[in-house]
């Protein structure tokens, strides 16, 4: 099946779920929760996210419910989600259709807890998955929400489906007002509120507390973070055959050309080449974090190219939980990032940071943070490494500068995150009343 096939049969058969009226026979008690989401990609943010929403969950409906986590790849969801008797973790075929509709039938709320939801950025396949959970949930009557997620850029093909599907969401929470706004502007006609990432949340083991000094003996004077990202993986698309070493998961291979092999070698020698201009002004070592194992040759590049490789480290989280890979990011000088959850764990240490962004994510966030106009660097500019330079000598000189605007809107995202849960039990308690004016005969 191509991909023209594929989001011609999501079309059709998603469309023909929601036409019709949503069942009224909705269960009163919430029993069973479905978490669907990018999970066990061995993503901190991902990890942190998750995390986060299973314990509001828990607050929201009780600690005895019963939740079911999906995933395409179950052994790295296991290294930080245990399951127990009321938690279960389910791997799906990549080919996910019959899969996810049997999923949602033995559901009776439905969260789609995956940050980046509306967009496909990365790969239309992964927004089909989300859109046709809902479509599903829509069909058997269930309680669907869109939970503490984004918006970003859509294909004009995919906004007619967003707006179709997501339509019949019964609440989308975005983390972003721009997010929410994007929305509003694709005539999405769903409940939309705004609050914050669910990452903000994240309580971190106090045990892993100075975990990076604990591990590396070189931090002394401190640290300078990188969380770089290998822009030219993606779109990641859908494709019966391909190289091997693009292949994601069968059928989704990642982009590839010589242009693009290129413009990697070039970017991993400029961030190579800021490194060692680092270390060689202020004399500390630099951690490659890969928020992400995919980030991982990237960072391998980065490291192969320097003038000074004893004094950097990898730090995965292939390797590290969320925990000490949060612990890691607070325990930075400044931090470079080009991922959005690097930016967000990093907060509460009011951590001087410097974004190099590729997609609406992190532009919102740091318009969010004010620090859009002086921090925020568009990854394909001419000047883009000059710029960096300048702008962290500008930090690490005077990293005050930047603290007092950090610490003032990480109050604001935690007020707003901890909306996430409040949003949820309204909704659940308003869908309680109206099955009870059902039952008693009452027309609405």
């Amino acid at each position: 099946m191509n991909t023209e096939n594929l989001r011609t049969r999501i079309e059709q058969e998603a469309a023909g779920m929601v036409v019709g009226q949503k069942q009224t026979d909705r269960t009163p008690s919430i029993r069973k929760v479905l978490l669907m989401g990018y999970n066990g990609a061995n993503n901190t943010g991902s990890e942190a996210r998750l995390l986060a929403i299973i314990d509001e969950v828990r607050e929201v409906v009780g600690p005895e419910v019963e939740i079911t986590i999906p995933t395409i790849c179950e052994k790295n969801l296991r290294r930080y989600v245990k399951e127990e008797s009321n938690l279960k973790i389910v791997e799906y075929p990549t080919v996910y259709f019959l899969a996810l509709y049997s999923l949602v039938k033995e559901h009776d709320l439905i969260l789609l807890t995956e940050g980046s939801c509306y967009m496909d950025t990365w790969s239309s396949c992964l927004l089909w998955a989300w859109l046709w959970v809902t479509g599903c949930a829509n069909k058997k009557g269930k309680i669907v929400v869109a939970y503490a997620v984004d918006a970003g850029y859509l294909s004009p093909f995919n906004q007619k489906l967003v707006r179709r599907i997501a339509s019949k969401t019964d609440l989308i929470i975005t983390r972003t007002r721009a997010a929410a706004d994007r929305l509003k502007t694709w005539k999405v006609s769903a409940p939309i509120e705004a609050t914050a990432d669910s990452a903000f949340c994240f309580r971190p083991d106090p045990a892993d507390c100075d975990f990076l000094k604990k591990s590396w003996s070189r931090t002394a004077a401190g640290v300078i973070g990188i969380a770089a990202v290998d822009f030219y993986l993606w779109p990641v698309v859908f494709r019966p055959f391909g190289k091997s070493k693009n292949c994601y998961r069968w059928p989704y291979y990642y982009s590839d050309s010589q242009q693009r092999r290129l413009d990697r070698n070039t970017l991993a020698k400029n961030y190579a080449c800021f490194a060692d201009q680092m270390i060689d002004t202020y004399g500390i070592p630099v951690a490659l974090i890969c928020m992400e194992q995919l980030d991982e040759p990237l960072a391998a590049m980065i490291l192969s190219a320097m003038r000074h490789p004893e004094k950097v480290r990898i730090f995965s989280a292939s390797e590290y939980n969320t925990s000490q890979m949060t612990s890691i990011l607070r325990s930075l000088e400044l931090l470079v990032t080009s991922r959005y959850h690097a930016g967000v764990l990093s907060l509460d240490a009011a951590i001087p940071q410097i974004a190099i962004g590729h997609d609406q994510r992190l532009r919102d966030l740091y318009l969010e943070l004010e620090l859009f106009d002086d921090y925020f660097l568009e990854s394909d500019s001419p000047q883009l490494f000059q710029d960096l330079k300048e702008r962290a000598e500008r930090l690490m000189e005077n990293p005050n500068s930047q603290r007092e605007i950090l610490h003032s809107n990480r109050q604001n995202q935690h007020i707003w995150a901890k909306q996430n849960p409040l949003l949820l039990k309204q909704l659940l308690n308003r869908e309680q009343q109206i099955d009870k004016r059902w039952s008693r005969g009452v027309i609405l």
